[in-house]
């Protein structure tokens, strides 16, 4: 594409994946904005890709007066409230000439309910189910934050996606850093005995957690033969996603960026966030963020990473009654005593083996224990966990085993 001559530059923020593919999104969505807006825009991420925010700002300065930095993050979070400002300012001590504007978040924007109902439609068509017709129930998986703010959105792009649409119910899970899980959520929406679920991945680019939603899906089709359980596919490149970057373009120019602050754990007092209350905790933590990934000598490992398995303990009432919190202590002591086990320890509901409980479920290797004891639980981290050998008397069935 050959550029105009321009006093403005917009660079399109992406968060970065591991998987090149996801980037390659962010920079055809970039051209394609750029063909319609009519103004340079240039492409940088947060993290796990290049160029860096502040490399990308120091690209175009010399050639512009102002740029306009827009991050591609569905939620103001933790990236869009610290690192980003962090970043800009810094880029606005190195070029102090230079006019630098931050947008807000895509947000809670109608734009992006239409995209995530069109998504479920194409699904429903896989699926051969009709929304009209059928029981069909809904989970939006987002990526999960430590940022209640975000979170409590995801929620609300739910209920958007569920009211005035004939779903038997639309639920909220996350893929990472917060629960409800979707592994947890599509275990509760069964219950209700829907005819078809769709997961909806409520992500922009096809990276590795999309991936691994559409795993978790396929895993839960498989256990659940009588019950038929699809994925959409992400947002994506969808050329509506325009319209809510030209606002956030407009409302940066004219300085009315509105992020949240009533609920906001930086700025407010939010009961089991008060350690994180005030803005300096967000800037340190930006820099400490950015320290560790400036230094390639030292493995950095990010919250929503996959682990290498994840245990699910039934904490439902028989299994609770036979000791099941217990021994998901004993399971979560364990993995915090053996240090190289890289492994997530968390609650489940009702895995259908009600008298068999405890009921311990270990994946990505299909492995379910019954009858488990808090020395079981060692003896489960100790060997399957850490040795890759599997507690053979205690195991209940193989739903899929990959050792």
């Amino acid at each position: 594409m050959t550029r105009t001559a321009s006093d403005e530059a917009i660079v399109l923020v992406g968060h970065g994946s591991r998987r090149e593919r996801s980037n390659e999104q962010v920079r055809a969505l970039a051209a394609e904005f750029e063909a319609q807006v009519r103004v340079p825009v240039d492409v940088a991420f947060l993290e796990l890709a290049s160029p860096s925010i502040g490399d990308a700002i120091d690209g175009l300065a010399p050639s512009v007066s102002t740029v306009t930095v827009l991050p591609l993050s569905l939620f103001g979070a933790s990236h869009v409230k610290a690192d980003l400002p962090l970043a800009v300012n810094q880029a606005r001590d190195r070029h102090p000439e230079l006019q630098l504007e931050m947008g807000g978040p895509i947000g809670v924007h109608p734009a992006v309910v239409t995209i995530l109902d069109e998504r479920v439609r194409a699904t429903e068509r896989k699926l051969g189910v009709d929304r009209d017709t059928d029981h069909l129930a809904v989970i939006l998986c987002a990526r999960g934050s430590s940022d209640p703010d975000a979170n409590g959105d995801a929620t609300k792009v739910a209920r958007l996606l569920y009211e005035g649409r004939p779903f038997e119910r639309v639920k909220t899970a996350f893929i990472g850093i917060t629960e409800p899980t979707l592994t947890e959520g599509l275990h509760t929406i069964a219950k209700h005995r829907p005819d078809a679920v769709v997961v909806v991945p409520y992500m922009l680019g096809d990276g590795v957690l999309t991936q691994r939603i559409r795993d978790r899906a396929t895993s839960f089709d498989g256990e659940y033969p009588s019950l038929s359980v699809g994925s959409a596919e992400p947002i994506g490149t969808d050329e509506r996603l325009f319209d809510v970057l030209a606002d956030r373009r407009e409302q940066a120019r004219a300085n009315a960026v509105d992020l949240s602050c009533d609920t906001c754990k930086y700025k407010v007092d939010l009961d089991g966030f008060t350690g994180e209350l005030g803005g300096a905790q967000a800037t340190f933590r930006a820099v400490a963020h950015q320290i560790e990934h400036a230094d390639r000598s030292k493995p950095h490992r990010h919250a929503h990473d996959a682990p290498e398995r994840h245990v699910s303990v039934c904490t439902n009432r028989t299994c609770a009654d036979d000791g099941a919190l217990a021994v998901l202590e004993q399971l979560r002591q364990s993995v915090r005593d053996c240090e190289s086990t890289d492994v997530q320890i968390t609650r489940s509901s009702c895995l259908g083996q009600c008298g068999d409980g405890p009921m311990v479920a270990v994946y990505p290797d299909g492995v379910w224990y019954r009858g488990v004891s808090s020395g079981d639980a060692e003896r489960i981290v100790s060997s399957h966990l850490d040795r890759d050998s599997i507690v053979t008397d205690r195991v209940h069935t193989v739903l899929k085993h990959e050792l």
